[in-house]
Order: C-alpha cells, then structure tokens, then sequence
C-alpha cells in the first residue's frame, strides 16, 4: 500500500521467473503459463513493429 496518495500502487508481477513453484496449484500453474504465453505474444508483436521500421529506414537511406 501506498504511504501517500500520489506514490503509484506498485503491481505484483504474475511470474517472478526461478520462483518456487511447489506450493502452486495445476490451475495456478495454468494460469501463469497463459500469462505468459501472452507476453510472449506480445513481446514478439513489439518485435515484429520494431523490425518493419528498422527496414523501412534502412530502405530509405540506402545509397545506390
């Protein structure tokens, strides 16, 4: 909880990767494989955009 009302409430995050996983449930377990299957995707989308503006430039400033 936050001390005063203009600090950002901080998230736990859902996976802390190496954390013991012997006190989680199979749905627990579950859980946290879609979230992550989730960021996964959208690490790569970020990756995808990322590397189409690095080609458009490089397209743009290269000499003949």
């Amino acid at each position: 909880m936050a001390i005063f009302d203009d600090e950002p409430v901080r998230k736990r995050p859902v996976h802390e990767i190496g954390q013991d996983l012997s006190l989680l449930s199979v749905g627990e377990l579950g859980e946290r494989i879609e979230a992550l299957k989730a960021e996964i995707a959208r690490l790569e989308a970020d990756i995808a955009g990322k590397s189409s503006t690095l080609s458009a430039a490089e397209a743009l400033f290269r000499r003949p």
